[in-house]
């Protein structure tokens, strides 16, 4: 394992359902701040920003998102992961790709899908959640509203960063600042979350608030707001310290999910 992993939360403001708009944006925010990253994280629906139009937007699963991904990892040695709106079959995901530079890529589908603005009418849930390694550092994915439900993000002393990208409108973003930090402390791992910022076709306005918290819910990060990389190290000796100095998962209850 890597002791310090070098992670960047790439602020963003979204174009308006303009995947290559979009995809140019990402690049460009990388060229000028992604410098030295092992681990680049995009929004949630970065391509497009939050909406249902998933019959005109979404991708297959073998699309021009994807392979951008894959080539953007390789060719900068970096792991960019980030969810766009994918298309396989008759079901649509909110769907997670996990990008090494190998391009051995991985996938995570939204788990809780925001019913209060009808994602779950257009989207099929995830069903499984999953763990991905960079640089020997175990890496939880998570999307937006999984982020209201602990027991999915649960730590099984199997993660050491549990990450969450999404669009958090202004009008919750307290809330959001909150649960992150508890679940950093509950879980006993480092903590990301990447929110775009700006307004988008539906009104909505995002102030960011990217934040990463190290495992007793303090924050390691500095925003400065408005679009641009939030960045961080994280340090493997000082989260196994705060892990044997204090073993709270150790008495943590066994529990089963029904999914």
């Amino acid at each position: 394992m890597k002791e310090r992993l070098s992670v960047g939360l790439l602020q963003a403001d979204l174009m308006w359902q303009s995947p290559e708009e979009n995809r140019r944006l990402m690049t460009r925010l990388l060229d000028e701040e992604g410098l030295g990253l092992d681990l680049a994280i995009l929004p949630e629906v970065f391509t497009t920003g939050f909406t249902n139009a998933a019959h005109e937007l979404a991708e297959p699963a073998q699309g021009p998102t994807l392979d951008w991904m894959a080539n953007l990892a390789g060719h900068r040695n970096i792991t960019i992961t980030g969810s766009y709106l994918v298309r396989e079959g008759e079901h649509f995901y909110n769907r997670l790709i996990w990008m090494p530079p190998s391009g051995d890529y991985g996938v995570y589908d939204k788990r809780h899908l925001f019913s209060m603005a009808g994602e779950h009418r257009t989207f099929s849930a995830g069903k499984q959640r999953v763990v991905f390694g960079c640089n020997g550092w175990r890496c939880c994915p998570m999307i937006c509203y999984d982020l209201r439900f602990p027991v999915w993000s649960r730590s099984r002393a199997d993660y050491d960063l549990l990450f969450y990208v999404a669009n958090w409108p202004e009008a919750r973003v307290a809330q959001w600042s909150r649960l992150l930090p508890a679940r950093a402390i509950e879980n006993q791992a480092y903590v990301a979350g990447v929110n775009r910022v700006g307004i988008d076709g539906e009104g909505f306005v995002y102030v960011g608030d990217s934040q990463i918290f190290d495992s007793q819910g303090e924050p390691m990060a500095e925003n400065v707001g408005g679009e641009t990389i939030v960045r961080t190290e994280l340090s493997a000796i000082k989260l196994a310290q705060q892990r044997d100095r204090f073993p709270v998962l150790d008495d943590a209850d066994e529990f089963t999910l029904k999914l």
